[in-house]
């Protein structure tokens, strides 16, 4: 009796697909995977050909040619006429993997990979009107093409229009930045500007805006994903007018350009929605550098369980928030992701019959029923003073932004022993330098030990597209060597992934995950530093108590299919 697998035939290879095979340059089965993988993932049969290194971008582009009609062209040969695609979406090409390279009257002249694909070629003719012929070009050189257009229409669509400029008086320097300020009508495009700026960084998930003037140039960067990008480069004459206008928007000093300015912006979005900016200047040799971190509230009302800890690690955190004293550090450098995990655990926190006061410089992330201060060190409302103040305040639970001094860790952590649970962050590498670092700064390794409940150590990778990421292979020995066990790379469930991309995704990531080292301040850890041991020692002893390291902890998030390898040396390397 036949079997339901013999009943269903597989599916019929494509048209290059089938032509690949009949020449023998791949081999049936592979040639049927990546036709399947296309279909599921709406990437290119070709791509996916040549990414596997299965077959020759050249080869691919002779045989395509030759057998379809179309003519065989080296994209490096040709200069892109950008007026075809100033009116094309970035999505559109890398969805249809397509480049439109020049026009002879009606007819729109289409580079591909695989002319096979109509459907491609139909969705151009719809968004430009034009009949379209397709050109054969090889698919490494496509895919780096379109990498590069996608680029400069994303700069584009952020660029001064004409008309806008138009608009901007363009001053030698001899207007004051507040006569510029003054000028509604001359402000107006800068106004739009800047505001599209905050806008699109919003939209695009950005945690950071750079505003940078150099002496022939102006760049305009988003920090994504943690990673710095270029996405516009207006003109360098306009940079007295951008830094005015976000200084305007900041209420900061106009005329003073000589010293760093800190600032806010609230932007709202809606009648529910706002989002703060906190802006920093900072005097450069070509004009003032401003940087504005974006503040969403609602990262503090995720909730532990979206953080990235693993479920040992978040039963730790909670564990040391349940205790009524005591004192919880979260380290890492800027941008790791410390602030989150602090207010997260404020969020748990915050109930009617807890009063809870926070000393941050400054306050990043507005919580109903938290009291907040700004320390402002010019007044001499610092860290240690805000602390001394709290502690007449009848306080439960207290959070200072960052220990910076003997002062303030001196008070953090008299107010530890007297009953009040406190939360800091420090800037170290890892749980065990932590220690260290107070001891250096002058704390004396008995309060130390008789305070400390918990330490949270990390960092913050990006999350590999659930959509389009795929198994990779890496040699048994390269994986023993990047810190796996013999035991994890021999398990039969042991899967790598790799980066891939699709529209759904940001280069084949989505989004961050927090990587963690969190190490819970046992008794044995303070006969340590009591006895005078070294950061070595305590992360000797971390590992006897099976806490896991910032690495192991990245290695583990590798094995699980939510980072990849690339990914967890880049966060992690030399930890």
């Amino acid at each position: 009796m036949a079997t339901a697998s013999t009943l269903i035939p597989a599916p019929a290879l494509g048209g290059l697909a089938r032509k690949l095979v009949a020449d023998k340059l791949l081999a049936e089965e592979q040639a049927r995977e990546f036709q399947q993988k296309a279909q599921r993932s709406g990437q290119s049969f070709v791509a996916l050909a040549v990414e596997a290194k299965a077959v020759a971008p050249l080869r691919v582009a002779e045989i395509a040619s030759g057998d379809f009609g179309a003519a065989l062209v080296d994209l490096n040969a040709v200069d892109i006429d950008p007026n075809l695609i100033k009116d094309l979406s970035e999505k559109l090409l890398r969805k249809t993997h397509t480049l439109p390279l020049y026009r002879r009257g009606k007819t729109l002249f289409v580079a591909v990979s695989d002319p096979t694909n109509l459907a491609a070629l139909d969705e151009i003719k719809f968004a430009t009107g034009f009949n379209t012929e397709a050109v054969v070009v090889e698919e490494d050189k496509l895919t780096k093409a379109i990498e590069a257009t996608s680029q400069r229409i994303s700069s584009a669509s952020m660029e001064l229009g004409d008309a806008d400029l138009d608009n901007i008086d363009i001053s030698d320097g001899s207007v004051s930045e507040a006569d510029i300020a003054k000028s509604d009508a001359d402000e107006a495009p800068i106004v739009r500007y800047v505001n599209k700026i905050m806008l699109d960084a919003i939209g695009q998930n950005a945690s950071d805006i750079h505003f940078e003037p150099y002496e022939k140039q102006y760049r305009i960067r988003y920090r994504k994903d943690g990673e710095l990008r270029t996405v516009a480069t207006p003109p360098v004459a306009t940079a007295l007018r951008l830094a005015a206008r976000v200084k305007v928007m900041s209420r900061l000093d106009l005329a003073e350009r000589r010293i760093p300015q800190d600032g806010r912006i609230k932007l709202n979005l809606s009648r529910t929605k706002a989002i703060d900016f906190r802006v920093s200047t900072c005097p450069t040799l070509w004009g003032e550098k401003i940087v504005c971190r974006i503040l969403d509230p609602s990262s503090a009302q995720l909730g532990i369980d979206a953080l990235g800890y693993q479920p040992e690690q978040k039963q730790a955190y909670l564990n040391a928030l349940d205790k009524p004293q005591g004192m919880i550090l979260v380290t890492g450098p800027t941008g790791s992701g410390k602030t989150v995990s602090l207010y997260t655990g404020l969020n748990i926190l915050n109930r009617d019959d807890i009063n809870i006061s926070t000393a941050e410089d400054p306050a990043e992330i507005n919580l109903p029923g938290v009291n907040q201060v700004n320390v402002n060190p010019k007044v001499g409302l610092t860290f240690a003073a805000a602390l001394k103040a709290f502690l007449r305040q009848d306080p439960d639970v207290i959070m200072v932004g960052e220990i910076r001094d003997l002062e303030t860790a001196e008070i953090a952590i008299k107010a530890a022993q007297t009953g009040h649970l406190v939360l800091s962050t420090l800037h170290t590498n890892d749980a065990p330098q932590t220690i260290v670092r107070l001891m250096n700064m002058g704390v004396p390794a008995y309060n130390l030990a008789s305070t400390l409940t918990l330490i949270i150590a990390q960092r913050l990778a990006r999350r590999l597209c659930g959509v389009c990421k795929r198994p990779t292979s890496i040699p048994r020995q390269e994986l023993i060597r990047e810190g796996f066990t013999e035991a994890e790379v021999d398990a039969p469930e042991f899967t790598m992934y790799e980066a891939v991309g699709c529209d759904q995704c940001d280069r084949g990531y989505k989004g961050r995950t927090g990587i963690y080292q969190v190490m819970p301040f046992s008794e044995a850890m303070g006969r340590i530093i009591m006895e005078g041991g070294s950061a070595m020692d305590l992360a000797d002893q971390a590992q006897r108590e099976g806490i896991e390291n910032l690495r192991q902890s990245a290695l583990r998030k590798v094995r699980e299919g939510a980072i990849d390898l690339l990914e967890a040396n880049r966060v992690t390397v030399g930890d």
